[in-house]
Formats: C-alpha cells, sequence, structure tokens
C-alpha cells in the first residue's frame, strides 16, 4: 500500500467536509463559507469587521463579498463602532440569529456523529497532534528551523 503524506490526509479531510457542510448549508439556501461568517460574528455585541477575516482566516476581498451576500440576504448589518468612529461592527439580524443557530447546530451534529464513532482518546491524539502541527506551522518550525532536518 502507498503511504500517504500528512497534507494530503489533512487537504482530503477538510475538503470532505467542506463538502458535507456546502451540501447541508444548500438546504437552507446557503454556503459553508455564509454558515462559517455567521459562527464567527459575536451574536450579542457584532464583530469589527477589521477582526473579522484574520478570525476566519480570511482575506479581506472574499470576506468583503460573503459579508456583501449576506447584507443582501439580511443575515447582517453594519453600524458604526461606538468605540471607534471610523470602524464598523457586524451585527447579525433576527434572522441572522436564526441562520446562526441553523449553523450551529450543524456543526454540532457533525462532532456528535464523530464523537459517537471515535473513542475519546482517539480523539484526544488526535487534537494533540493538531496542536503540534500548529505549533510547528505558527513557530515557522518547518522550513526555517536548522534544527528541523526532517528525513534525509
Amino acid at each position: 500500500m502507498k503511504e500517504i503524506t500528512i497534507d494530503y490526509a489533512l487537504r482530503a479531510t477538510w475538503q470532505a467536509v467542506a463538502r458535507m457542510y456546502n451540501e447541508e448549508a444548500k438546504k437552507f439556501g446557503s454556503t459553508m463559507a455564509v454558515g462559517f461568517t455567521l459562527l464567527s460574528i459575536d451574536p450579542k455585541t457584532g464583530t469589527p469587521s477589521t477582526a473579522l477575516g484574520p478570525k476566519m482566516g480570511m482575506e479581506a476581498t472574499s470576506l468583503s463579498r460573503i459579508l456583501k451576500r449576506m447584507q443582501d440576504q439580511g443575515f447582517i448589518e453594519r453600524r458604526p463602532n461606538p468605540k471607534d468612529g471610523r470602524g464598523v461592527l457586524i451585527h447579525l439580524t433576527e434572522y441572522g440569529l436564526q441562520k446562526r443557530t441553523d449553523s450551529k447546530n450543524a456543526v454540532l451534529l457533525f462532532n456528535e456523529a464523530v464523537k459517537a464513532n471515535v473513542p475519546q482518546e482517539k480523539l484526544d491524539s488526535f487534537f494533540e497532534v493538531m496542536d503540534t502541527i500548529n505549533e510547528l506551522i505558527s513557530g515557522k518550525n518547518i522550513f526555517n528551523d536548522d534544527t528541523f532536518k526532517g528525513s534525509e
């Protein structure tokens, strides 16, 4: 059997998850990106538009298109930031709060399905591996660290 790489397993699994979420979101006339954005906006106080992109790991242009679409669909409204007159807060409308609940329920259902089929020890190991990968990446310890030689 041919060995698969870690990044292939991550990418293939994430693409399967994204397809699954997009298929579910389609039932609600939405997309995974919109659902993710709904979940990233603070439902009580709103979220500064400038903080949303970094929070979601998205480029500003992609996020701008999503926010425009969400505003057109009545999910969000933009309000001046009372603490910073130059800024804008993104707030969920009542309809947006309903759609946020739909998105949250989909995520919780997925999590429960995985938890029901994977023993807790394996989930703990999975999260430990994900943390290690994130630490390696955020610490720039993959390609720039002289102490890491990889498999030579």
